[in-house]
């Protein structure tokens, strides 16, 4: 029984204090119950803000082949199509007006095609825009590592959803420092290993006829 009254005392207590302590003051008046301030709104934050750009960006030092050698995204595509995913070889230009021409060439059902867009600079170094149709499909893009002759780690934002890709400007030179590094901050974007999509260094595009060359953005 004295174990049964050390439970059912404090819970009389706590109903007296809840019944009484906020409706009657002292000499029996009401209390009038204090306004509470609704907790301050935390602003919105896009994740790639969150992602700080690799310092003192030479876009002239980016230009030229880019292999592409793995991506950590959700993307439904890739998610439903990432064992099959084709070489795909990158070739960047700064044009004379300060924009950088990107040239993708991949297969797709056994022919190689060339996807043409420009990356808009912005003045944030590190920073880069692609343009969509409509300013809410717009792809901000973010250098967030570079070495001019090694590899280069780009951040890719669409619609709130990140995508991670990992390029080499050789196929033959994959140190697994590199690719530990690659997973480790593809870790923190909550890009886990089951988010991977190791693409092939083997067997890549070379010049494509002008029938199977395309501006778009692609899906991923």
């Amino acid at each position: 029984m004295a174990g049964v009254w050390r439970c059912v005392l404090p819970v009389v207590v706590l109903m007296c204090v809840c019944l009484w302590g906020s409706t009657e003051a002292v000499g029996g008046a009401k209390s009038r119950p204090r306004p509470q301030r609704p907790p301050p709104r935390k602003p919105n934050v896009d994740p790639i803000d969150l992602t700080p750009p690799a310092q003192n960006i030479d876009i002239q030092q980016m230009t030229g082949t880019w292999y592409l050698l793995n991506t950590a995204s959700k993307c439904s595509y890739l998610i439903n199509h990432g064992m099959k995913v084709e070489p795909t070889v990158v070739t960047l230009t700064l044009s004379p007006e300060q924009t950088l021409s990107v040239s993708t060439k991949t297969r797709r059902n056994h022919q190689c095609w060339e996807i043409v867009q420009v990356y808009n600079l912005t003045p944030t170094p590190g920073k880069l825009k692609l343009k969509g149709a409509r300013p809410e499909l717009d792809t901000e893009i973010v250098i967030g590592e570079m070495v001019y002759n090694s590899y280069a780690i780009m951040y890719y934002q669409k619609r709130g959803q990140i995508t991670m890709k990992l390029y080499g400007r050789s196929v033959d030179n994959l140190s697994e420092s590199m690719l530990t590094k690659f997973e480790q901050l593809a870790e923190k974007q909550g890009l886990g290993l089951a988010y991977l999509f190791p693409f092939p260094t083997y067997s890549h595009c070379g010049d494509v006829d002008q029938n199977h060359v395309i501006n778009c953005v692609p899906t991923c």
